[in-house]
């Protein structure tokens, strides 16, 4: 087992024992991890990355924590948050660069007051653009990797760029899982800005008026079938409003769970399976999960 003493030998970041991963994820539930670790900067990253593969210690990299549901029980192994150490924005040659602890909403502003369209449909999605390209975050009918040319990631240990058509972007997936995303770089085309702003405060308005923002919650909990709408399979099921817990499902949007105050992540994944079950017996259709779920045993992921 490795110590924290071991861990900062090779690390100039702060590092935390036993942290707790609510504080940390939007849904404000989770239990502690072994180590919490926010890396200095890149370099830094990839020196305790290197490290852990070399001692095959577990580990797994977070940035706002906006769309994984972390067990009670907490994570066993590290966890790095790249938000302060993955924070470049710049332009170049008509391209953005992105890292990817950048804030998605920092993004959309960057790209907007640089007069380039296309990313106004990402407005107030929660996230960092490199959690967005790994599970091709969209909205209102456009994706993040519409426009993406290329990502920088950590693959085996060494740091590769992979063309957009080499990454396998499907809807709300990619082929990226397994590497870490380091950058990413766009091209989008030009726009007007005060239409891209006004563009944007519309879809803002449209998701304030339409979604629990005022209640911890992960966002869209599940996947949209083909040629339906899991929110409107959710509600016609009749579990709008059904609670477990703490846990609830939305009665203002079908397809987020909320937290009421108090849910614990079993609550959740419990509400999780009942939904999955029930819409599967009223309409033939298995929803899948769009969240990540970390820390639980493969069984209970698996059932949800």
């Amino acid at each position: 087992m490795i110590s924290i003493s071991d861990i900062q030998i090779n690390l100039r970041g702060t590092i935390a024992v036993d942290e707790p991963m609510a504080k940390y994820t939007w849904m404000k539930v989770g239990g502690p991890a072994d180590f919490y670790i926010e890396p200095a900067d890149k370099d830094d990253l990839l020196a305790i990355v290197r490290y852990f593969r070399q001692q095959r210690f577990p580990w797994m990299m977070i940035g706002r924590g906006s769309n994984i549901l972390v067990s009670d029980e907490g994570i066993r192994g590290a966890v790095l948050n790249v938000e302060s150490a993955l924070s470049s924005l710049s332009q170049s040659g008509g391209s953005i660069i992105a890292e990817s602890g950048v804030r998605l909403t920092k993004f959309v502003d960057f790209c907007i007051q640089h007069g380039y369209a296309g990313s106004e449909m990402l407005a107030g999605i929660p996230g960092t653009v490199g959690g967005a390209v790994v599970m091709n975050a969209g909205a209102h009918g456009g994706e993040i990797s519409d426009h993406l040319l290329a990502i920088e990631v950590l693959r085996e240990g060494v740091v590769e760029v992979v063309r957009k058509e080499e990454a396998g972007f499907y809807y709300r997936s990619s082929a990226l899982a397994s590497d870490i995303v380091l950058a990413a770089t766009f091209g989008f085309p030009h726009g007007e800005k005060e239409e891209l702003s006004k563009k944007r405060r519309e879809l803002i308005m449209k998701r304030n008026d339409s979604q629990p923002l005022d209640l911890p919650n992960l966002g869209s909990m599940f996947k949209n079938p083909k040629n339906a709408h899991a929110a409107q399979l959710i509600e016609q099921a009749g579990l709008k409003g059904k609670r477990i817990g703490d846990a609830q499902v939305s009665e203002k949007h079908a397809n987020f769970i909320v937290n009421l105050g108090s849910a614990k992540a079993d609550d959740v994944v419990k509400l999780i399976e009942l939904v999955k079950r029930t819409v599967y017996q009223h309409f033939g259709l298995m929803l899948d999960l769009e969240v990540k779920l970390v820390g639980f045993p493969l069984e209970r992921q698996v059932a949800a």
